[in-house]
């Protein structure tokens, strides 16, 4: 009984940090479900400034759930891509980062950050027009439901 205790207490040491992980990181919290005005999602800079990958989830006109992301690369530059590429879209898997790099979770191919928004098609996260206006990142809704096809799959 005490060695069935024991499994039970490392089974759930191990499994809800590691749920809490997945949930955080991959479902996104609340705050990462963003909500277009006037046909613009807006996020502040002061969030997505620091270099890593931020993921965020909106929803389109035709009803998909759309998965993005944000980073600064290393020239400064706040980007902004589909979560997904022209070639393995289908797998709705995504891409996560390695240091400056956004890495295809299907393929495995590996994307400088300071190439997203300036390659598209292919193998390469599909970019989304972006603005910086004042302390914001705009992102136009009709550029996310253009491109919400992407995210059929996940």
């Amino acid at each position: 009984m005490k060695k069935r205790i024991r499994i039970i207490t490392l089974v759930l040491i191990v499994m809800v940090p590691a749920a809490a992980f997945f949930t955080i990181n991959f479902l996104g919290s609340d705050e990462n479900v963003l909500t277009p005005v006037n046909g613009v999602v807006t996020i502040p800079t002061k969030k997505i400034n620091d270099g890593n990958a931020h993921y965020f989830n909106v929803k389109s006109d035709d009803g998909i759930n759309v998965t993005f992301f944000t980073l600064k690369s290393k020239d400064g530059v706040i980007r902004a891509a589909i979560d997904a590429c022209d070639v393995c879209y289908k797998s709705g898997k995504g891409y996560i980062q390695d240091g400056d790099y956004m890495v295809c979770t299907n393929c495995g191919r590996r994307f400088a950050s300071n190439r997203i928004n300036d390659v598209k098609g292919g193998c390469n996260p599909a970019p989304l027009n972006r603005k910086i206006v004042g302390d914001k990142l705009l992102i136009s809704m009709a550029d996310i439901n253009e491109n919400s096809w992407y995210c059929e799959y996940k």
